[in-house]
């Protein structure tokens, strides 16, 4: 189990390398949701998403040989454009795996920071690529099985615990489960009595299946957020889950993407269906936990195009 003591010495390593993002209140969806709401704006994190403290974290930590040899990396899209902008920047050379079904503005950013790109028809086969990859030397930088991974992930839980007003609920969105494996480490460690709350969509219920079933499980994979569409979590995360956080909601893929556009209605922010999907995953919330409720939405990336979202609006009738 990752602990504050963990997340604070990463905080001091990756410091000069990310941003510390903007913790503030939201009018707008204060106004939206009756309820006061505090955002964690980690879509304003180097390369869009919080993806890019877990891959610095990793990457810090490689020996001269395995910078050397290299590193690969599987995604949906943001572990890669963290991971290839990152290694860009220290000077590793980084190889990423993406199914095809990853945005073509990610591997087009992938490719401009220098990465070697390698796509795959599905996820599963992602992974499995990224396994051969490994065995010829390349030394992987997981999404999330990584303790140096969470407790990247973890500094946003850090940074929100010490900038945050008071809060009661914290909800978070789980793909593998590295962000909201570190967020809650740090939250029970400063703020012990917020409830944390996770968020999937439909078709990327890989910790729900974990939680019904008492452990990982490779699950079917058919939301449009491919960045929270992990075949499986790992039993790290899974750990994590299980002892910290209160509950897993899921939400639809259409209820994702109208939270995409309330979110740029209300909270004038642009965001991915990743955080959308925390507006209705919030209101769920508030009728369990009534008018007392003090909300803290993490905001967790902003790589979806203006296309990307009007495509997706249509599909569900939602313009």
């Amino acid at each position: 189990m990752i602990g504050v003591r963990e997340i604070r010495a990463v905080a001091e390593r990756i410091a000069r390398h990310v941003v510390r993002t903007p913790t503030v209140p939201s009018p707008g969806l204060s106004s939206l949701l009756n309820a006061p709401v505090t955002v964690k704006l980690e879509l304003l994190q180097r390369t869009g998403s919080f993806k890019a403290r877990g891959a610095t974290a990793r990457l810090l930590a490689l020996s001269e040989a395995e910078r050397a040899a290299g590193v690969v990396a599987v995604s949906g899209g943001n572990h890669g454009i963290a991971l290839a902008v990152m290694a860009a920047a220290l000077d590793v050379k980084a190889t990423v795996v993406m199914p095809r079904s990853a945005s073509t503005r990610a591997a087009e950013i992938v490719e401009s920071s220098g990465a070697s790109l390698r796509l795959t028809d599905d996820m599963a086969g992602a992974f499995a690529l990224m396994t051969r990859l490994r065995a010829e030397g390349l030394t992987l930088v997981h999404p999330f099985d990584d303790p140096l991974v969470i407790a990247g992930q973890g500094t946003v839980g850090l940074e929100f615990a010490e900038d945050a007003g008071e809060l009661t609920d914290v909800l978070v969105s789980i793909g593998g489960g590295g962000l909201i494996s570190g967020v809650a480490a740090a939250l029970r460690a400063l703020r012990p009595g917020v409830r944390i709350w996770g968020v999937e969509t439909e078709g990327a219920q890989a910790m729900s299946e974990a939680l019904a079933t008492g452990g990982p499980v490779p699950v079917p994979l058919s939301s449009i957020v491919t960045t929270l569409s992990a075949p499986a979590v790992s039993q790290l995360t899974y750990d994590h889950v299980s002892a910290l956080v209160d509950e897993v909601l899921v939400v639809p893929d259409r209820e994702a993407v109208r939270g995409t556009l309330d979110l740029a209605d209300h909270a004038k922010v642009w965001a991915e269906p990743a955080a959308g999907c925390l507006l209705p995953a919030a209101r769920r919330v508030l009728e369990r936990v009534g008018d007392e409720a003090r909300l803290g939405l993490v905001l967790c990336g902003g790589n979806a195009t203006t296309g990307d979202v009007m495509s997706w609006a249509e599909r569900f009738d939602l313009r």
